[in-house]
């Protein structure tokens, strides 16, 4: 289970070439998706004052309040409607990803639009339609390798007004277990306290560790014992995982760098990839036990999903450095983001890198 929160955004907020985006289609799909999804949400409350809400529902949704309670008084994240609706969707993913790398390259491609900048993929609310973009992309040339990405939520980044807008709960994570959902509202909601336009690394990268610093905090004060063994079991498989790619997308990037011939590049990447299918083997077959949740990510393994797992990763334990010198203190914290996603990117970038263990 691998969780990619995405800023597929409606009305020109959302997902991925240089000039703005302004299709009118792609557009159109942006905030009629959207708009669907905010109609379906209903509010949690009303939600459990219905005898006809199931129990197993009941339980998450209530679980979930208290973790959104927690966000506020606890991690300074923003008191308000997001995450007190909840919506029942006929579909495994909010949205799908499209993304894209070079054949030879984990550099992605980006895709421009208002507000939110450039970003490394682009979101669609239909999967039949994310795949013919996606399928449209695969025969460009020169060559790309090109990925589909469902995602289970999404940030509106806190843009859009009103209750109705407010990002809700959603069933494509409702059920997910404790660690993990608590993981999932703590991230989303990071993305409305900074937000660096155009810069997905340092977005991503600090709502990874908001994550990471809250899920801790969350299951230390307030999850019993079955869901702190369950969440240290998923964790570290989880660790395994990044460590993993992380090896196969420096071996990438050596033999991108190299100077062998294209052909040459090309056999090496396969034999790159082919070990990381082969290291992910073991692992199944080992120490974690049969464990098939990383199978779908291994298999579609390529520059365009190393390339955005990066993203997510890159910057996280400067993050998490800047959260220790600013004595783990939230509203402290926040507040040194929120002045390094206002610099220029260079000097954003050369502050993050200072941080760095």
């Amino acid at each position: 289970m691998v969780r990619l929160a995405a800023l597929a955004l409606a009305a020109g907020l959302g997902g991925g070439a240089q000039a703005v985006e302004l299709d009118p289609s792609y557009l159109a799909q942006s905030i009629g998706g959207h708009w669907q999804l905010m109609r379906a949400a209903r509010p949690v409350d009303e939600l459990l004052a219905d005898p006809a809400t199931p129990a197993e529902l009941r339980q998450r949704l209530e679980l979930s309040q208290r973790m959104r309670d927690f966000a506020v008084e606890e991690l300074a994240l923003p008191d308000n409607a997001s995450y007190r609706r909840y919506a029942a969707l006929d579909r495994p993913a909010a949205v799908w990803n499209v993304v894209a790398a070079p054949e030879l390259s984990l550099k992605l491609r980006t895709w421009c639009f208002p507000v939110v900048g450039c970003v490394g993929y682009r979101g669609y609310y239909e999967r039949a339609v994310a795949q013919a973009y996606a399928d449209t992309l695969s025969h460009e040339q020169p060559a790309l390798d090109v990925a589909l990405m469902p995602v289970p939520a999404y940030s509106t980044l806190g843009k859009l007004p009103g209750a109705f807008f407010a990002d809700p709960l959603l069933s494509t994570f409702i059920r997910y277990p404790e660690g993990e959902l608590a993981r999932l509202i703590f991230h989303e909601l990071a993305h409305q306290v900074a937000y660096a336009a155009g810069d997905t690394e340092f977005n991503e990268s600090y709502a990874t560790a908001v994550e990471r610093l809250g899920g801790q905090q969350w299951l230390a004060q307030h999850a019993g014992p079955v869901a702190r063994t369950e969440f240290a079991e998923w964790d570290a498989r989880r660790q395994d995982y990044k460590a993993l790619t992380l090896r196969a997308r420096q071996r990438l990037e050596a033999v991108y760098a190299s100077e062998r011939d294209d052909a040459a590049k090309r056999a090496a990447k396969a034999q790159v990839l082919q070990q990381l299918r082969d290291e992910h083997a073991a692992l199944k077959a080992g120490p974690w036990q049969g464990d098939g949740r990383f199978d779908a990510a291994i298999a579609r393994a390529s520059n365009a999903t190393l390339g955005l797992q990066a993203a997510y990763d890159g910057h996280v334990p400067a993050f998490i450095a800047l959260f220790e010198r600013e004595d783990r203190d939230w509203p402290r914290f926040h507040a040194e983001v929120r002045r390094l996603a206002g610099l220029p990117v260079a000097e954003r970038r050369a502050t993050l890198k200072s941080l760095m263990p």
